[in-house]
């Protein structure tokens, strides 16, 4: 369970407030997505639940625990994936070694299977890896480390198309129902097909916080054409397929939810928490 409780923060040396008086509240087991467009915080709430930063005022907690404590208990139950990084200067011997002393539930079985899933060698030289083949590494070991929070931050840049698929194999494959992920991320048809569960911020203020189930139960994503547009309508957004729109569900079918235009729709006050 994460809970942000009146956060307010800034980076030192800016006036500008990244978050003022924020609060959102996460439960387990759950894979959510953290959208908000550029400069909204979203990395940096993951760097402050992870504890990389710490809250000018306010409070973030993990499972009971404040993050900026960091706490080694609380450290051993939660990796971040950061969307830039450079991977350790040591052989891949070393690095694993490192990872399985300091976290309690690493699984070299596991690491083994994500490796093999993105298609890489079961000892990669990590000295000699593309971006693309560091983040399938990086990727396999935040996996492998069996922590109980999960967190990447933009996990699909740097990867072809091909590769972002396995990337969604090696997800849904190997997240177990108790573990939680947070995917903060633009690229929101990388990942749509894992979530259960969608979070859009603005600044400080929490514009969706809903699971996937209930966006639709609430809402149908239709292509409509100009003839058939009427007051029903919540959102629409001109397509070559005609207009597609977000409109109540009511009793009919259910329809599969389209991020990118939920989030615009979000972001443009059309569509908000019950």
């Amino acid at each position: 369970m994460i809970d942000v409780t009146n956060l307010n923060f800034n980076y030192q040396g800016s006036r500008h407030q990244v978050f003022s008086d924020f609060s959102l509240h996460l439960e387990p087991g759950r894979i959510y997505g953290l959208l908000g467009k550029n400069g909204t915080g979203k990395s940096t709430l993951l760097y402050l639940i992870s504890g990389l930063l710490r809250p000018r005022s306010g409070k973030v907690t993990v499972d009971g625990r404040e993050s900026r404590l960091r706490q080694p208990e609380l450290l051993q139950e939660m990796f971040i994936v950061p969307e830039e990084y450079a991977m350790a200067d040591m052989s891949f011997e070393a690095f694993a070694d490192m990872m399985r002393a300091f976290y309690p539930h690493f699984s070299e079985d596991m690491l083994q299977k994500c490796l093999a899933d993105f298609e890489m060698p079961a000892r990669p030289n990590l000295k000699e890896l593309s971006m693309g083949q560091k983040k399938k590494v990086y990727m396999s070991f935040a996996i492998a480390t069996g922590t109980r929070l999960l967190m990447m931050d933009e996990p699909t840049n740097g990867l072809d198309i091909p590769s972002k698929a396995l990337f969604r194999k090696v997800v849904a494959n190997y997240m177990e129902d108790d573990r939680t992920l947070i995917i903060s991320t633009h690229q929101v048809h990388d990942i749509e097909a894992l979530l259960d569960h969608v979070v859009i911020i603005d600044q400080s203020r929490v514009l969706l916080n809903s699971s996937i189930a209930d966006l639709s139960r609430r809402f149908a994503f239709r292509y409509l054409p100009p003839q058939e547009m009427d007051d029903s309508v919540l959102y629409a957004e001109p397509s070559l397929q005609g207009n597609a729109v977000i409109m109540p569900r009511g009793d009919g079918e259910e329809t599969q939810v389209d991020l990118e235009l939920l989030f615009n729709a979000a972001i443009d006050g059309k569509i908000t928490n019950e």
